[in-house]
């Protein structure tokens, strides 16, 4: 279960972070955060830690081995 959770912290990592990227740089208006330069900073960042955490989650789900099956044979 750990594996997922990284997973759908990850994913929303970079999406908030691309969000927060995009409305640092002024490309997405409307928004208390439009122009500030401090999110087009932090907002990769976050990306960051969201990829970090996709692939965290990705190596957790990939190295459990499905219960029935045992390698040795």
């Amino acid at each position: 279960m750990r594996g997922w959770f990284r997973l759908t912290l990850g994913l929303l990592a970079v999406v908030v972070g691309a969000l927060w990227t995009l409305q640092g740089l002024g490309l997405l208006e409307d928004s208390v955060l439009s122009g500030e330069l401090v999110w087009a900073v932090v907002g990769p960042g976050l990306v960051l830690v969201g990829l970090v955490l996709l692939r965290l989650g990705l190596r957790a789900r990939n190295r459990r081995t499905p219960s029935g099956s045992d390698a040795s044979g």
